[in-house]
Protein backbone atom coordinates (compact mmCIF):
# COMPACT_ATOMS: atom_id res chain seq x y z
CA UNK A 1 0.00 0.00 0.00
CA UNK A 2 1.35 3.66 -0.90
CA UNK A 3 1.89 5.74 2.18
CA UNK A 4 -0.01 8.27 2.46
CA UNK A 5 2.48 10.55 4.66
CA UNK A 6 6.16 9.18 5.50
CA UNK A 7 6.10 7.44 9.06
CA UNK A 8 9.32 9.63 9.56
CA UNK A 9 7.34 12.46 9.44
CA UNK A 10 4.59 10.99 12.13
CA UNK A 11 7.30 10.32 14.50
CA UNK A 12 8.70 13.56 14.41
CA UNK A 13 5.21 15.12 15.32
CA UNK A 14 5.22 12.84 18.68
CA UNK A 15 6.47 14.76 21.45
CA UNK A 16 7.10 14.11 25.73
CA UNK A 17 4.94 16.09 27.98
CA UNK A 18 3.78 15.76 31.13
CA UNK A 19 5.53 11.89 30.87
CA UNK A 20 3.38 10.99 28.06
CA UNK A 21 3.69 10.80 24.11
CA UNK A 22 1.39 13.60 22.71
CA UNK A 23 0.67 15.09 19.41
CA UNK A 24 -0.11 18.73 19.16
CA UNK A 25 -3.44 19.79 17.77
CA UNK A 26 -2.11 21.90 14.73
CA UNK A 27 0.41 19.05 13.45
CA UNK A 28 -2.81 16.62 13.86
CA UNK A 29 -4.51 18.59 11.59
CA UNK A 30 -1.49 19.01 9.47
CA UNK A 31 -1.80 15.44 8.83
CA UNK A 32 -5.57 15.09 8.61
CA UNK A 33 -5.33 17.94 5.50
CA UNK A 34 -7.76 20.24 7.79
CA UNK A 35 -7.42 23.58 10.11
CA UNK A 36 -6.77 23.64 13.17
CA UNK A 37 -9.82 25.54 14.41
CA UNK A 38 -12.01 22.64 12.52
CA UNK A 39 -9.83 19.87 14.24
CA UNK A 40 -10.65 21.57 18.21
CA UNK A 41 -14.21 22.37 16.76
CA UNK A 42 -15.06 18.55 16.24
CA UNK A 43 -13.14 17.49 19.38
CA UNK A 44 -15.17 20.81 21.59
CA UNK A 45 -18.94 19.49 20.15
CA UNK A 46 -17.36 16.11 21.22
CA UNK A 47 -15.69 16.87 24.51
CA UNK A 48 -17.18 13.88 26.65
CA UNK A 49 -15.32 11.94 24.13
CA UNK A 50 -11.69 13.33 25.41
CA UNK A 51 -10.74 13.31 28.89
CA UNK A 52 -7.96 14.37 30.88
CA UNK A 53 -5.70 11.69 29.45
CA UNK A 54 -6.93 11.43 26.02
CA UNK A 55 -6.34 15.32 25.98
CA UNK A 56 -5.09 18.28 27.73
CA UNK A 57 -4.08 22.33 27.00
CA UNK A 58 -0.49 23.11 27.36
CA UNK A 59 0.44 25.53 30.19
CA UNK A 60 1.84 28.85 28.97
CA UNK A 61 5.43 27.81 30.00
CA UNK A 62 4.87 24.83 28.22
CA UNK A 63 3.87 26.43 25.18
CA UNK A 64 6.82 28.93 26.01
CA UNK A 65 8.91 25.91 26.32
CA UNK A 66 8.35 24.53 22.97
CA UNK A 67 8.37 27.57 21.20
CA UNK A 68 11.78 27.93 22.57
CA UNK A 69 13.02 24.39 21.88
CA UNK A 70 11.79 24.69 18.22
CA UNK A 71 12.66 28.17 17.85
CA UNK A 72 9.43 29.75 16.99
CA UNK A 73 8.69 33.16 16.73
CA UNK A 74 6.80 34.75 19.58
CA UNK A 75 5.02 36.86 17.27
CA UNK A 76 1.52 35.74 15.31
CA UNK A 77 0.28 32.43 15.32
CA UNK A 78 -1.55 30.58 17.81
CA UNK A 79 -4.06 33.13 19.57
CA UNK A 80 -4.73 29.91 21.87
CA UNK A 81 -2.56 27.46 23.95
CA UNK A 82 -2.67 24.48 22.02
CA UNK A 83 -4.18 20.90 22.97
CA UNK A 84 -2.24 17.99 22.74
CA UNK A 85 -3.32 14.44 22.26
CA UNK A 86 -2.18 10.98 24.21
CA UNK A 87 -2.16 7.75 21.75
CA UNK A 88 -6.06 7.55 23.27
CA UNK A 89 -7.24 10.61 22.08
CA UNK A 90 -5.53 10.09 18.88
CA UNK A 91 -7.35 6.97 18.10
CA UNK A 92 -10.61 8.65 19.75
CA UNK A 93 -10.38 11.55 17.18
CA UNK A 94 -10.66 8.47 13.96
CA UNK A 95 -14.62 8.69 15.65
CA UNK A 96 -14.89 12.18 15.42
CA UNK A 97 -13.17 12.96 12.41
CA UNK A 98 -14.26 10.68 9.78
CA UNK A 99 -12.94 11.31 5.88
CA UNK A 100 -11.17 8.43 3.93
CA UNK A 101 -8.09 10.50 4.85
CA UNK A 102 -8.51 10.76 8.64
CA UNK A 103 -8.86 7.00 8.75
CA UNK A 104 -5.95 5.96 6.56
CA UNK A 105 -4.03 9.11 8.78
CA UNK A 106 -5.27 7.58 11.94
CA UNK A 107 -3.96 4.09 10.98
CA UNK A 108 -0.63 5.78 10.33
CA UNK A 109 -0.34 7.25 13.72
CA UNK A 110 -1.41 4.64 15.52
CA UNK A 111 1.54 2.10 13.99
CA UNK A 112 4.14 5.00 14.22
CA UNK A 113 3.32 4.82 18.42
CA UNK A 114 3.75 1.09 18.21
CA UNK A 115 6.66 1.62 16.94
CA UNK A 116 7.97 3.93 19.25
CA UNK A 117 6.75 1.64 22.28
CA UNK A 118 8.53 -1.22 20.30
CA UNK A 119 11.86 0.66 20.15
CA UNK A 120 11.43 1.72 23.79
CA UNK A 121 11.50 -1.94 24.48
CA UNK A 122 14.59 -2.78 22.50
CA UNK A 123 16.16 -0.06 24.48
CA UNK A 124 15.79 -0.76 28.05
CA UNK A 125 16.56 -4.88 26.75
CA UNK A 126 19.82 -3.34 25.36
CA UNK A 127 19.72 -1.25 29.19
CA UNK A 128 20.15 -4.62 30.69
CA UNK A 129 22.25 -6.68 28.40
CA UNK A 130 24.80 -3.38 29.19
CA UNK A 131 24.84 -3.67 32.68
CA UNK A 132 25.14 -7.97 32.52
CA UNK A 133 28.45 -7.27 30.15
CA UNK A 134 29.46 -4.90 32.80
CA UNK A 135 29.23 -6.86 36.14
CA UNK A 136 30.87 -9.36 33.70
CA UNK A 137 34.06 -7.92 32.49
CA UNK A 138 36.78 -6.04 34.34
CA UNK A 139 37.44 -2.27 35.32
CA UNK A 140 39.55 -2.01 31.84
CA UNK A 141 36.31 -1.61 29.78
CA UNK A 142 34.13 1.07 32.04
CA UNK A 143 35.30 3.40 30.12
CA UNK A 144 33.86 1.94 26.79
CA UNK A 145 30.73 1.39 28.89
CA UNK A 146 30.27 4.29 29.94
CA UNK A 147 30.65 5.78 26.48
CA UNK A 148 27.55 3.59 25.72
CA UNK A 149 25.73 4.76 28.38
CA UNK A 150 26.43 8.32 27.29
CA UNK A 151 25.00 7.52 23.27
CA UNK A 152 21.97 5.84 25.07
CA UNK A 153 20.82 8.71 27.26
CA UNK A 154 18.69 11.28 26.04
CA UNK A 155 19.81 14.40 24.99
CA UNK A 156 19.68 17.13 28.05
CA UNK A 157 16.92 20.06 26.93
CA UNK A 158 18.21 23.42 25.78
CA UNK A 159 18.32 25.92 28.80
CA UNK A 160 16.20 29.27 28.07
CA UNK A 161 18.90 32.03 26.57
CA UNK A 162 17.98 35.32 28.28
CA UNK A 163 16.11 37.71 25.53
CA UNK A 164 18.65 40.53 24.41
CA UNK A 165 17.91 44.10 24.19
CA UNK A 166 15.53 46.82 26.78
CA UNK A 167 13.52 45.80 29.98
Amino acid sequence: MQSLIPVERIENKILLLRGQKVMLDRDLADLYGIGTRDLNKAVTRNSDRFPGDFMFTLTNEEFDDLMFQFGTSSWGGTRKLPRAFTEQGVAMLSSVLRSPRAVQVNLMIMRAFVKMRELIAEHKDLAGKLDELEKKYDKQFQIVFQAIRELMAPPEPKKKKEKMGFR
